[in-house]
């Protein structure tokens, strides 16, 4: 005899019992899925600073047609980090799935989808001290649910870190340590030889992305690079004030930055971005289409319509990341990029009947050439600025895949945020 429950006139399984089949055939009930007349059970609500929360019923199975919104808030300042311990849903992505929104409500963006049993890629950032999750499940099978831990980033006079193509730089106050009955002898990365440098008022973990443990991962065509700040116990016999310390430090890389070079000047042409969770770019002059040789002479004169051959690299290569060329644009302002500019390219489409592209959203680099020009004759430089695009190698769908588009979407322009930096202009010869 099977052993099966019975709740008000239905019958519901449980681990001796498949959740739909002939289930408890010595009492001919059926259920062809898990149902149950009780009322729903309430989900969701406004969850604050850090916890868990789970679907209904976990981690026995949750009902059908379920709609729960969870709001996650934490103070002004800081950002929430939210994984999944348990996904147990449905085989069925359409039918039952959590969605996570980068804001405040469900208007917002979506930062990812987790359905079935995918806890891999288990990390989602906020942008903002807001972040929402929706539950939802259908008419039809049902299973365990989900359990997810959502924990606040410190806040800014307690620590924070930065990220670039080639460092991550973990700041830590001390005394937010003190008030944990910590020191900054205490903390360790992943990697325990990995060790801070502490000053009077700051601990601080500086050393490259794939270094000290660092984990990197690809999720939603972002770039994100974790790792974790633990503490040892403490040497002097002392009892601390908390036993156990972790904190999650993580970087979301923006997929887009902007790369600024001027054809001028005696200064050698290598310059950086560099910015909270944004790849470090460098753009450089060549003297030829094989980019063998980068131009350092300065200012850099050329020949009206000159072929000018220019290069734009991650400076850390990665082939895991592909880089692509989505504006240029020529100015004889250095401070303005918009009224009296000139398009070269613009939304990954050609715009100047000289532009040609080598390679642009397939390597690490992309690469292009263009005739020299000069403004109405009366500036004596030129200066050209290029907005690039980071992709994962491996997202198929993603901005670098789709060449030109003359009609960008708006959320790219309002999502993401950009950078500038500056090379040096180049000069006319005999201007």
């Amino acid at each position: 005899m099977y052993n099966c429950g019975y709740h008000l006139g239905s019958c519901s399984c449980n681990y001796d019992c498949q959740y739909y089949g002939n289930c408890c055939s010595d009492f001919h009930w059926y259920c062809p899925s898990y149902t149950t007349t009780d009322p729903h059970p309430q989900c969701g609500g406004h969850l604050y600073g850090s916890g868990l929360f789970s679907s209904p019923n976990y981690p026995n199975y949750y009902h059908d047609n379920a709609y729960c919104v969870w709001y996650l808030s934490a103070q002004q300042g800081q950002r929430i980090f939210l994984t999944f311990a348990d996904v147990q849903l449905e085989r069925c992505c359409n039918c039952d799935y959590i969605t996570i929104y980068d804001g405040s409500s469900t208007g917002h963006s979506q930062l990812g989808k987790v359905c079935f049993n995918d806890t891999t890629h288990q990390v989602f950032h906020s942008s903002s001290r807001y972040l929402t999750v929706v539950f939802r499940s259908d008419y039809s099978g049902v299973s365990h649910g989900f359990k997810a831990l959502f924990t606040s980033s410190l806040s800014a006079d307690e620590g924070h870190v930065n990220c670039s193509t080639d460092n991550m730089v973990i700041v830590i106050q001390r005394s937010y340590l003190n008030s944990l009955g910590l020191s900054g002898n205490d903390l360790y990365v992943d990697e325990h030889l990995c060790r801070p440098n502490i000053s009077s008022t700051e601990v601080v973990f500086s050393f490259p992305l794939d270094a000290c443990g660092t984990v990197k991962e690809m999720m939603n065509g972002y770039v994100s690079y974790t790792n974790n700040v633990r503490a040892s116990q403490s040497q002097s016999g002392e009892i601390t004030r908390q036993s156990q310390f972790l904190l999650h430090v993580g970087c979301r890389m923006e997929p887009d930055t902007l790369v600024q070079i001027f054809y001028m000047a005696k200064e050698i042409v290598n310059a950086n971005i560099t910015g909270t969770g944004r790849f470090n770019a460098s753009i450089a002059f060549y003297t030829s289409s094989s980019f063998n040789q980068q131009i350092y002479d300065s200012p850099y004169e050329v020949n009206l319509n000159q072929l000018l051959y220019v290069q734009v690299e991650l400076n850390r290569p990665d082939n895991s990341l592909d880089l692509f060329l989505d504006t240029c644009v020529a100015s004889p302002n250095p401070s303005d990029f918009k009224d009296r500019s000139y398009d070269l390219l613009r939304n990954g489409c050609r715009r100047d009947n000289t532009y040609y592209s080598y390679t642009s959203g397939e390597h690490y680099y992309a690469r292009f050439s263009f005739q020299a020009f000069k403004f109405l004759r009366t500036h004596t430089y030129v200066y050209l600025q290029c907005k690039v695009i980071i992709c994962p190698s491996n997202d198929y769908n993603s901005r670098c895949r789709q060449g030109c588009r003359p009609r960008r979407k708006r959320s790219l322009d309002s999502t993401y945020h950009t950078n500038t930096v500056t090379l040096g202009p180049i000069k006319l010869k005999g201007a």
